[in-house]
C-alpha cells in the first residue's frame, strides 16, 4: 500500500513515470542509495520487506514476475542474497555489486566465515555501512544507469555528485558525534558493522554470531560473559530483526547497558535523505548506549 501511494505521488511530479526505467533492488539499504541517484527520473522498487532476512528467503511467483519485468536488477550477490542466484541468471540487465572491480570489501577471518561446516562467504557484504564502499557502489550504479538510460545521463551524474558531497559531510558529522565514545567497548549481535566501526574507530570487542541465522556457540558465550563480568564492555547491542533471548541471558547480572542497532533502517521511510538518516540513527544508537 505504501509503495502504491509513493508511485502515485511520484507520478504527479516525475514526468513520464509510466515509461521510466523500472529498477528493482534486492534489499532496502540498496534501494535507499539508488533512490538518491535516481531523483527526478524514477523511483526504485525493493524485493524484500524491511523485516525479511535475505539469508533464508524463498522467492514467490510474484517475485519472479517482478524480477523479469524490471529494466535493471541491483543486488549484492550470492553471499548476501543466495535466494536470488538462480533467478538473476535469467535477468540479462543486472548489476551484481560484489563483482564491482576493486570494491574495498572487508575480509572476514577464517573462523568467521567458515564454521560449524557452514560457509558464509569470505567478505563482509554490509558495504552500505562504509563510506568508501558506498561511494564505490554509487559510482558503479551511476555508470550502469547512464548506460541503460542515456537520455537521463546528466541527471544521474549530478545526483551522484550530490550524493558524494552529502556522504562526505555526513561522515564528518558522525565522526564528531562519536568521538567522545570511541574508547568504550561493546558487543554486537552479529558481525555487520565492521565498515562503520573502521570508519569511526569504534572499540568493537566481538559479536554473538557472524550470521544471524546461526546460534552463538557455548565458547563464544563464555567469553562474552567473562568480559562483561570484568566490566570490559559498556554496552551489548541487539537488533530489531532478531531478538534472541541469549542476549538478555548474558546481560543478566552485568553492569553493561543494552542497546539496539538497526543495520537496514527498517522503520525509515523511503524519501530524500533516508540513506543518511540510516547512518545517523546508527551513530545515535552507539552514542546513547555508550554514553550511559
Amino acid at each position: 500500500m505504501k509503495r502504491t501511494y509513493l508511485l502515485l505521488f511520484a507520478a504527479l511530479f516525475i514526468p513520464n513515470l509510466a515509461s521510466a526505467t523500472q529498477i528493482l533492488t534486492s534489499i532496502k539499504p540498496i534501494q535507499m542509495i539508488v533512490f538518491e541517484l535516481t531523483k527526478d527520473v524514477t523511483i526504485p522498487d525493493v524485493l524484500l520487506g524491511p523485516n525479511t532476512s535475505p539469508h533464508d528467503y524463498a522467492l514467490r511467483p510474484s517475485d519472479i514476475k517482478r524480477i523479469h519485468q524490471a529494466d535493471l536488477l541491483i543486488w549484492f550477490g550470492p553471499e548476501l542474497e543466495p535466494f536470488l542466484t538462480k533467478a538473476v541468471e535469467k535477468q540479462p540487465n543486472r548489476l551484481t555489486l560484489s563483482s564491482i572491480p576493486d570494491l574495498a570489501l572487508r575480509e572476514f577471518g577464517h573462523e568467521a566465515h567458515d564454521h560449524d561446516g557452514h560457509h558464509h562467504g569470505s567478505h563482509d557484504p554490509h558495504f552500505w555501512l562504509g563510506n568508501e564502499t558506498t561511494l564505490q557502489v554509487a559510482n558503479a550504479i551511476t555508470e550502469k544507469l547512464k548506460a541503460i538510460d542515456p537520455a537521463n545521463a546528466e541527471i544521474y551524474q549530478k545526483n551522484n555528485t550530490d550524493f558524494a558531497a552529502n556522504l562526505a559531510a555526513n561522515k564528518t558529522q558522525i565522526a564528531n558525534k562519536l568521538a567522545p565514545v570511541k574508547s568504550e567497548g561493546y558487543y554486537v549481535f552479529h558481525d555487520a558493522y565492521g565498515y562503520f566501526e573502521q570508519d569511526y574507530g569504534l572499540n568493537h570487542l566481538g559479536e554473538f554470531t557472524v550470521s544471524p541465522e546461526r546460534k552463538p556457540g557455548a565458547k563464544k558465550l563464555i567469553t562474552i560473559r567473562k568480559s562483561l563480568a570484568e566490566n570490559q564492555a559498556k554496552c551489548v547491542f541487539s537488533e530489531p530483526q532478531f531478538t534472541p533471548a541469549v542476549i538478555d541471558s548474558v546481560l543478566r547480572g552485568s553492569q553493561a547497558n543494552k542497546g539496539v542497532l538497526d543495520p537496514i533502517g527498517a522503520d525509515i521511510p523511503l524519501e530524500n535523505g533516508s540513506y543518511f538518516l540510516l547512518l545517523d540513527q546508527l551513530a545515535s544508537s552507539f552514542l546513547v548506549c555508550l554514553s550511559k
